[in-house]
């Protein structure tokens, strides 16, 4: 199922480009995650402080869609 994909290492998330990580983690949200806790369990990551980043990127995530808009 992984075979191709390259993965970033996410546990430095705030020193990204906040419209690539966006991509990025829609993408990856999209094929391999059912949600957002799952996404940040899989990546080692706090989701209140990875909600409140994109948040202060003005990216909100929508449950229903499982993304970030």
């Amino acid at each position: 199922m992984l075979d191709g994909w390259i993965f970033l290492e996410l546990k430095n998330f705030k020193t990204m480009d906040p419209n690539i990580l966006y991509s990025l983690v829609n993408t990856r949200l999209r094929d391999f995650h059912e949600d957002l806790a799952s996404f940040c369990y899989d990546n080692g990551l706090h989701e209140d402080e990875f909600q409140s980043f994109m948040a202060d990127h003005n990216f909100h995530y929508n449950k229903k869609l499982n993304q970030f808009r």
